[in-house]
């Protein structure tokens, strides 16, 4: 029987906790060292990374993908929002980024 795979983008809590049930001895060395990565660099978990990921979608307008980058880098400020969507060859009005600062940052004190 043949495996199908279905690729689709997830968050870093997401791959966090998909790796967490690897048995850390049996992992080979890339699965270690993303492992390692993601503990160090992951702000939240994953259900939490998903209820953001479905108001920034919903509320901002956001693509999965553009709301997924915007999940694992955080950002704190309009200047470093800036950094990341200005790859994305798109215009935000500065309503919009105050917006998608202010889920990050409810989403993230609800946890906390």
């Amino acid at each position: 029987m043949e495996k199908k795979i279905i690729k689709r983008p997830i968050t870093m809590a997401e791959a966090k906790e998909i790796l967490e049930r690897i048995n850390f001895e049996e992992a080979d060395q890339i699965q270690k060292r993303t492992i390692d990565y993601l503990i160090k660099f992951t702000k939240i978990d994953s259900k939490k990374a998903q209820k953001i990921k479905e108001r920034l979608i919903k509320e901002a307008e956001l693509t999965e993908e553009e709301a997924i980058e915007v999940i694992n880098i955080f950002p704190a400020s309009i200047m470093e929002l800036n950094t990341i969507i200005a790859g994305w060859k798109k215009i935000f009005s500065t309503e919009k980024k105050k917006l998608i600062l202010n889920i990050l940052k409810e989403e993230k004190s609800k946890g906390e």
